[in-house]
């Protein structure tokens, strides 16, 4: 009678950590998921364009 306690008791463990795993990596998922549509809602930034960029300049002093 110990030994099949053991053996549940065992196999238990293993179902919870089974259990963990897969509702850590799907919240993992969930986040990812949330974080690109984040990104994606973001404004898109506007490139600045200088105007003496690339040129060359003389400055006195």
């Amino acid at each position: 009678m110990m030994e099949i306690n053991t053996i549940m008791s065992s196999q238990i463990m293993e179902l919870q950590q089974t259990v963990k795993m897969s509702v850590l990596q799907n919240a993992l998922t969930l986040n990812t998921v949330a974080a690109a549509d984040l990104l994606k809602a973001l404004p898109q930034q506007q490139v600045t364009i200088y105007p003496y960029k690339g040129s060359v300049i003389d400055i006195s002093i």
